[in-house]
């Protein structure tokens, strides 16, 4: 089993899907799908699932910026 963490500094919850070229928990990894669907709906999804990891890495970045990490 993967010792990796989510991307989310402080996170310590076990990876369970990519982001990018990184790794979300599940609770982060639910909070990314919602704030993409917010911020472009369809349109956003299929421009995402065509691009390459590094490609998605600024977009990750971009929500990442918006999390708040709740202990």
């Amino acid at each position: 089993m993967s010792q990796q963490t989510c991307l989310i500094g402080g996170c310590t919850q076990p990876i369970y899907a990519p982001a990018g070229t990184r790794s979300l928990c599940k609770e982060h990894f639910s909070d990314f799908l919602s704030w993409r669907k917010k911020k472009g709906g369809m349109p956003l999804f299929k421009k995402y699932s065509a691009m390459s990891m590094e490609e998605r890495d600024p977009l990750v970045d971009e929500w990442a910026q918006t999390v708040t990490l709740v202990t």
